[in-house]
């Protein structure tokens, strides 16, 4: 089953929850932790994680917290999961990573790669900002609707994995 880890959905929750706190807003691991129901241990390991990776930046002090590193629209769900969780990879047997000694008879291998392409090309789509906005089923809808796109688009994006 292709899922997120709580890590993942964790760490995006976060970084929503910065996006729409305002400019200028420091937000503390214990304030995102207390609003949304998550352990605060493990969000602070995470925006740790994301502090690094230089998705948020870390203030300390009285009015210390968490803030966005960068611009929401610039930061894509499938850069902070593959920041949090590492390659995202439906199954191995299309990347560089496995080999199949069945890949010679396999007849899902193909249409098993357009649909690992497609998740790819949709969460390096979809930004922070996106899952911010005041209307994010519009923004999904766009981006869900199929579009004839060469394999070529995403090829930078595949080689990752």
């Amino acid at each position: 089953m292709l899922k997120l880890t709580k890590k993942a959905d964790y760490g995006l929750i976060a970084l929503k929850h910065l996006a729409t706190a305002g400019p200028g807003a420091a937000i503390s691991a214990k304030e995102i932790a207390e609003t949304y129901g998550v352990p605060q241990p493990l969000l602070a390991k995470i925006l740790q994680k994301l502090s690094k990776q230089g998705f948020v930046r870390s203030e300390h002090g009285t009015n210390g917290g968490y803030r966005l590193a960068r611009e929401a629209q610039r930061i894509s769900a499938l850069e902070v999961i593959r920041a949090i969780d590492g390659p995202v990879i439906l199954t191995s047997c299309f990347t560089e990573h496995g080999a199949c000694g069945h890949a010679d008879r396999c007849n899902v291998r193909e249409p098993l790669r357009k649909i690992h392409e497609g998740i790819l090309g949709l969460l390096a789509n979809i930004t922070i900002a996106d899952m911010s906005s005041d209307d994010p089923d519009a923004r999904l809808y766009e981006l869900t609707m199929p579009v004839p796109r060469p394999a070529s688009a995403l090829q930078g994006v595949i080689n990752e994995c």
